[in-house]
């Protein structure tokens, strides 16, 4: 089977990123930073690369991102729930600080990256994200070999992906960046994902120029 050519990619900024406040599952829209950092990856993406299906979370923080590209193509999105961000439970539209004080004891084993524990309230290990994010993309790319695909997901779930691109375990310290609208390249094959290119967010400097000179 050839491989799949993947473009993985994390929404457009919302108001709760820039408050590091945790969305997980809560339907946040992108914030106005957002719309216009998805019309630039739009533009970049349609004078450089080929796309054969667009994929993305049923979030609308996503699927809004997905759509500027797709009406960019002139094609169309595909959603998908195994996409979404990981549940964080009770973790869910609180801060980093509030977490702290809060959640205590919690706060401690998100810290460490505990593999095997569950936030409270419904929420997802780990290890229970990485099943379903890798089954997921495996799932996707596997209708397209030898084809491009676009997917646009979330920060937990890029950061999965490149865990499992370079055979990096669950706990090992974050040292890539997970910015919005970045564009992360991926291949797909039966034995699993490589890592081809991570982060680029050149289409986000026209933006900055943008709102330089308005």
């Amino acid at each position: 089977m050839e491989p799949t050519r993947i473009l993985a990619i994390r929404h457009g900024e919302t108001a709760w990123n820039v408050d590091t406040r945790l969305q997980g599952h809560l339907d946040i829209p992108l914030n106005e930073v957002g719309l216009r950092q998805a019309q630039h990856l739009a533009q970049a993406l349609v004078q450089r690369d080929a796309m054969d299906a667009i994929y993305a979370s049923d979030l609308s923080r996503a699927h809004t991102t997905a759509l500027a590209i797709a009406q960019a193509t002139g094609q169309t999105v595909t959603t998908h729930p195994g996409l979404r961000e990981r549940h964080f439970g009770a973790f869910q539209g609180r801060t980093f600080a509030e977490i702290e004080v809060e959640l205590p004891e919690h706060a401690r084993h998100w810290r460490k990256r505990t593999p095997d524990w569950v936030p409270p309230e419904g929420g997802e290990s780990l290890e229970m994200l990485r099943e379903r994010i890798v089954g997921t993309v495996g799932e996707l790319a596997a209708r397209h070999p030898g084809q491009q695909i676009v997917m646009v997901a979330h920060g937990g779930v890029l950061d999965i992906l490149y865990r499992a691109a370079t055979r990096l375990d669950l706990q090992a310290p974050r040292t890539w960046q997970l910015t919005n609208t970045a564009v992360n390249r991926l291949l797909w094959t039966p034995q699993g994902l490589s890592l081809v290119g991570w982060g680029d967010t050149s289409h986000l400097d026209a933006l900055g120029k943008d709102e330089a000179t308005a």
